[in-house]
């Protein structure tokens, strides 16, 4: 049965309810410039390196501008903005994910500033349509990532495979992933969820929402085959979920050997190294289907507060940010691509392991973004985990009717 629009705005209420009541304090950390006249940013960083690159980043641009900058280091970056909304003083700028941006846009939290960047358009296209609501670009692309086909080289050659069998389609992956099932491993996995099964959607020309997310695609023709594809190579036991081989995600059970192909994002370049250094591998792009490649992007924000008193000061900070050789230091410092193209030489010749990753900007599709898409897809992903015993069709009109009660 469909869900409704009220439906899909309990878990969003609940948080900020939740959020609100709470709010009585905040476990940000000041680390830099620190004065009631700072410019506040708070970021989520997703380790000791980031965090470094942070504050190295906030003092070249205070010793360049004169502008202090307070570094706020959130343990829990969303209760915490929600916390500074409701309190009516949130940092002027923060990490802003997609997925709440039409919310904060609906409510007034957010200021739109993006037709005051000069370099708008040095952005992935890809990246700027994902951060698009009603026409209006609300923030930033910070930095972004793709999905790719990481391949287990051991166990490619010891199954008889060369560089020549590389799938470029799906009647190739189809192939490759039988020849390496064998002896419990599985030939390919991926996590059960529309952030990996999307791709072979997108493959298909097809996608939950139309490129500018106005319109809801789910039932499409492309999708339906799309869906079809990963159903076909469940069936045939040549791919399973990560959960069906008792691991977190598609990079555990990658990494740990219980699968010779995974479709993961290029973090997964660093969860090797750190994980499962012994692991050989090698990450290609994914296979095209019938519509040509295509696969998922992932990205993140800067959003400015609408109620900040800094508006121009936090635009300065944020094209600080985004500039070419900034974008390269955060690449050298803790491995994200730059969000922005002029930067694609200079990262592909330094990273030639992420080259098949940066090349996916170019091809990829986002997640939907509409306020309440966000439980639309963790409804079809609950679906996905059956997706070997279900109708593909079924599944996604059921999606589709969800996908169009948020987005009308």
């Amino acid at each position: 049965m469909p869900l409704t629009r009220r439906a899909f705005g309990a878990t969003a209420l609940a948080a900020a309810v939740t959020a609100t009541l709470a709010a009585c304090g905040t476990s940000s950390t000041s680390t830099t410039g620190s004065s009631d006249k700072a410019l506040t940013f708070l970021i989520a960083a997703s380790g000791d390196a980031e965090s470094a690159a942070y504050r190295e980043a906030v003092a070249a641009f205070t010793e360049q501008t004169g502008i202090e900058v307070e570094l706020q280091l959130a343990t829990d970056l969303q209760q915490e903005l929600a916390q500074g909304f409701a309190a009516g003083a949130p940092a002027d700028v923060f990490y802003l994910a997609p997925d709440y941006l039409a919310s904060y846009a609906d409510n007034g939290s957010l200021y739109a500033y993006g037709d005051q960047l000069s370099n708008v358009d040095d952005f992935y296209p890809s990246l700027v349509a994902n951060l698009t609501y009603d026409g209006v670009l609300y923030g930033a692309p910070k930095d972004f990532s793709t999905l790719g086909l990481f391949i287990n080289t051991d166990l490619w050659a010891a199954a008889g495979l060369t560089e020549a069998d590389y799938p470029k389609d799906w009647a190739s992956l189809e192939a490759v992933a039988a020849t390496l099932t064998s002896g419990g491993v599985v030939g390919l996995t991926a996590t059960g969820e529309y952030a990996r099964v999307g791709a072979f959607m997108a493959q298909a020309g097809g996608g939950l929402v139309s490129a500018d997310g106005t319109r809801a695609t789910a039932s499409s023709d492309g999708s339906v085959a799309g869906l079809a594809e990963v159903k076909k190579l469940l069936e045939a036991g040549s791919m399973k979920f990560s959960a069906d081989l008792s691991t977190g995600w598609g990079g555990e059970a990658f990494g740990t050997g219980l699968a010779a192909m995974a479709i993961e994002g290029n973090w997964l370049i660093g969860a090797m190294s750190a994980d499962y250094p012994d692991v050989a591998y090698t990450a290609v792009e994914l296979p095209a289907g019938p519509a040509g490649k295509g696969t998922m992007t992932f990205t993140n924000a800067y959003g400015i507060a609408e109620a900040s008193s800094r508006k121009e000061d936090a635009v300065a900070l944020v094209e600080f940010l985004t500039t070419t050789q900034q974008q390269l230091a955060f690449s050298a410092a803790f491995g994200v691509m730059p969000s922005i193209q002029s930067a694609a030489d200079q990262f592909k010749a330094d990273n030639p392991d992420k080259v098949v990753f940066l090349n996916g900007a170019d091809y990829a599709i986002s997640m939907p973004t509409a306020n309440g898409a966000s439980d639309v897809v963790a409804d079809f992903n609950s679906q996905i985990a059956s997706l070997a015993t279900s109708d593909p069709k079924t599944i996604l009109d059921s999606v589709q009717a969800n996908l169009e009660a948020v987005i009308a």
